[in-house]
């Protein structure tokens, strides 16, 4: 009986079902810091700001970090915040979180919802911004246990993509330590509070947003024969850049051309000169990149050319972003480490998927190894009760989501800071 005990703790400990000294030691301190971390994300939901504008919840931020004693920098990149914890000789780790919000009119009923009109953190940065000031205090509080620099960045306008890539540009790597390993995690509404995901490579994808000026020879509805209707030939173009994914395209390498936006025409019966487009294109490598915008310039080009438009189109790109690549061998290794402390139930291999973060920005930038996390943030029972029935949970930019607090936050900071801890806690 008793080598059978005996056995089975060895197994529970080798599936990591019973917990360390310093995941015991995380978790005590989150009883202590959760109430504070609570108040935190309320007023963080109250008060939402949009991409640039985030001046009160960047300001919040800094005050956070000045408490705990870190080096704080602010309007970085425009509102962007750059906090050093210096502790000794080791490897320099950049975390990030995001301070932005959503144009999006909260409908979740809410103790705590929105007081901006029309602006709602849909997105789950206030969850982020929340898990990130716990870290930053659980990692201050058990100093002892590693050696080196603790970034925190907080990040301004994720949700336009323009913020990693503005603060890079203001000096983030220059004027401040370059970091030897980037983290970060990003809240998700399929998969329960209490689990967490990791993805090794491409976890996001490309983003390039792509303008496409149609033009035409505009006239009377009722005598086309004599335009050149660009309307029409934007639907000829909507058509041709979708043969771009099924024909030209590998079926193996993920992509995806959507038209989100058509503008021509004044009144029912005027022919217009000019039609406009608007394009989001995704893809998971440079190659495939070039690729997708060759095609979609040949396509508009070639169909204007067929219906004898007076003018070539003009296909521009608007704005971009690189894909978020999770280093692999980091990710294994963070992965196989929270499987321990865990358990290996709460640790879920995720694919990546075809939204777009510029998170990524910062690890390509540094040249460093780099991964982010996808914490789970759906109420369990009624992520099992949607799952059964086959229905689906508010999703992220929903003006319904409302992750499940306190589980989430406590998991988030769990996972950081014993990440943090992996890659930081080895002897200086």
């Amino acid at each position: 009986m008793l080598s059978r005990i005996a056995c089975l703790l060895t197994s529970s400990l080798l599936l990591g079902q019973v917990p360390s000294a310093n995941l015991k030691t995380i978790r005590s301190g989150l009883d202590q810091l959760y109430p504070s971390l609570n108040a935190l994300y309320m007023d963080l939901h109250q008060h939402p700001e949009l991409s640039t504008k985030e001046t009160r919840t960047a300001q919040k931020m800094a005050e956070q970090l000045k408490r705990l004693g870190f080096e704080v920098t602010t309007g970085v990149g425009g509102t962007g915040v750059v906090g050093l914890f210096r502790n000794g000789k080791g490897p320099t780790l950049l975390v990030r979180t995001e301070l932005d919000a959503l144009p999006v009119l909260e409908n979740t009923g809410l103790d705590c919802a929105s007081l901006t009109p029309g602006v709602m953190h849909a997105c789950g940065h206030d969850v982020h911004m929340t898990v990130w000031t716990g870290t930053a205090e659980t990692l201050v509080k058990l100093k002892r246990q590693w050696h080196g620099t603790l970034m925190m960045v907080g990040q301004p306008a994720e949700e336009n993509v323009v913020g990693a890539r503005a603060m890079v540009k203001d000096g983030l790597l220059t004027r401040f330590p370059k970091p030897d390993f980037t983290l970060a995690l990003h809240d998700t509404p399929d998969l329960p509070a209490g689990k967490v995901a990791y993805v090794e490579g491409a976890a996001f994808a490309n983003m390039d947003s792509v303008d496409i000026a149609l033009y035409g020879k505009g006239g009377h509805g009722a005598r086309p024969e004599v335009t050149i209707d660009p309307i029409v030939l934007a639907a000829r173009v909507v058509m041709a850049l979708q043969t771009i994914i099924s024909r030209e395209k590998s079926p193996l390498e993920p992509a995806v051309i959507t038209v989100g936006s058509i503008h021509g025409g004044t009144r029912y019966n005027i022919i217009p000169d000019e039609v406009k487009l608007q394009l989001t294109v995704r893809t998971v490598s440079p190659e495939g990149r070039k690729q997708m915008l060759d095609a979609i310039a040949r396509v508009a080009k070639a169909e204007a050319a067929a219906v004898g438009a007076p003018r070539e189109p003009v296909v521009a790109v608007a704005e971009s972003v690189d894909y978020v690549w999770n280093d692999p061998p980091l990710t294994r290794r963070i992965a196989s480490m929270l499987g321990r402390e865990l358990g290996p139930e709460n640790v879920i291999a995720f694919k990546g998927e075809m939204g777009s973060e510029d998170f990524g920005e910062f690890g390509q930038a540094a040249e460093v190894p780099s991964t982010m996390l996808r914490l789970g943030a759906s109420e369990p029972k009624q992520f099992q009760d949607a799952k059964a029935s086959g229905n689906k949970l508010p999703g992220l930019h929903s003006a319904r989501f409302a992750p499940d607090r306190e589980r989430t936050v406590r998991t988030g900071v769990e996972v950081m800071v014993l990440s943090a801890l992996d890659i930081l806690g080895g002897k200086p």
